[in-house]
């Protein structure tokens, strides 16, 4: 039974010290969601977010976004031109505990609705090189994994060969992904500081600009072309728009490796699903990652664009990665792939991959 607002408002009140709540409403826009939450009105005319995760993957997630949080000083997050949510305090609770965040206002834009040119795209870019721009130092000194780019590549190759293992990957995908990870010219990359689970419900957007930037449980030092694989499901001119403004922003070329890159995990997000249903033994889970490979596979034979590496051949067209991507469970999948929460629920099984309306706390500015 979900907690109502008035005593996430009393647990808000004991995880904060003087915290004076003068209002509080639930924070949901359907759904049971991985969390009850609320938003509070305090009297300094301030607003907080209290979320108590209703599952052990939500609790696991939020533990690993806290950890993040706290590894983004003061000092870090001077360095970005968006903001992040800060904790402010937390409670226990029937064996789980309640975390009261700041709330930071904006809205979220689908991916699709980005539009073109120097605008929203041009932000989008300007905030994900901003990530990829951090010292990377703060990052192992709080924990968190650090990659090098053969690791990054040894644990892509695991993900291919565990999904190869499952006998229900297509043999022409396999093969296609086993050419792009010899391609050892593919992986020659220096890694940077990655959110580790972009997608485009990352990002509060305040008149065509970035505002915060939300979700950091998969922080980590890796391979930078990670947080752009979905930002290929965009229309292509707002593509454009985005990588032109990265590239500018970390001074770097978003050369042909760096964009296959990204491709190759935007394919691999349907390998990602058929493992979770493997491993939560969900045979509709199962079911539908095959039927996605064999669409993958059709789509990959029928087109005739840029390969992953000299030996992969044609890979999809910008428009078939987002038809594919609008399938595809993003972020969480990233989370459980790192060790950290995934979970099916939230996701449509016949059909396709797309999450479906949650719970708005999991996406508010204190969806970490």
């Amino acid at each position: 039974m979900a907690r109502s607002h008035f005593t996430l408002a009393a647990l808000a009140t004991s995880a904060v010290p003087d915290l004076a709540v003068t209002g509080s409403r639930s924070y949901t826009t359907g759904g049971t969601g991985d969390y009850d939450a609320a938003l509070l009105q305090t009297r300094d005319g301030d607003a907080v977010i209290i979320r108590v995760p209703t599952t052990q993957a939500a609790e696991n997630e939020q533990s690993a976004d806290l950890v993040a949080l706290r590894a983004l000083t003061t000092g870090i997050r001077s360095r970005l031109p968006f903001d992040v949510p800060r904790y402010l305090g937390q409670a226990p609770v029937a064996g789980t505990r309640a975390i009261v965040y700041d709330f930071l206002p904006g809205h979220h834009v689908a991916v699709e609705e980005v539009p073109p040119g120097d605008g929203l795209a041009g932000s989008i870019g300007h905030a994900i090189a901003a990530i990829h721009r951090l010292p990377t130092n703060f990052v192992g000194e709080a924990g968190l994994p650090v990659q090098s780019a053969p690791e990054c590549l040894n644990a892509t190759t695991t993900l291919i060969e565990s999904a190869a293992a499952t006998g229900l990957l297509p043999t022409a995908l396999r093969d296609r992904w086993r050419d792009a990870v010899a391609d050892h010219s593919l992986w020659q990359f220096q890694p940077t500081v990655v959110n580790g689970s972009l997608t485009a419900d990352s990002f509060l957007v305040e008149d065509d600009s970035v505002t915060a930037v939300l979700g950091w449980s998969a922080l980590r030092v890796g391979d930078p072309a990670r947080d752009l694989h979905w930002l290929l499901a965009m229309a292509p001119e707002a593509t454009d728009g985005a990588l032109g403004a990265y590239a500018s922003t970390r001074q770097v070329a978003t050369d042909r490796q760096f964009t296959q890159r990204a491709m190759l995990y935007a394919e691999l997000e349907v390998a990602r699903w058929l493992l979770h249903g493997r491993e939560v033994r969900d045979q509709g889970i199962v079911d539908d990652a095959v039927q996605m490979l064999d669409g993958l596979v059709d789509r990959v034979h029928s087109q005739s664009v840029t390969p992953l590496s000299t030996a992969t051949g044609p890979i999809m067209a910008i428009d078939d990665v987002e038809a594919m991507l609008d399938r595809t469970p993003g972020d969480r999948l990233h989370a459980q792939h790192d060790g950290q929460a995934g979970r099916p629920e939230g996701y449509e099984r016949s059909g396709g991959l797309k999450p479906v309306a949650e719970d708005q706390s999991d996406r508010s500015s204190s969806s970490l």
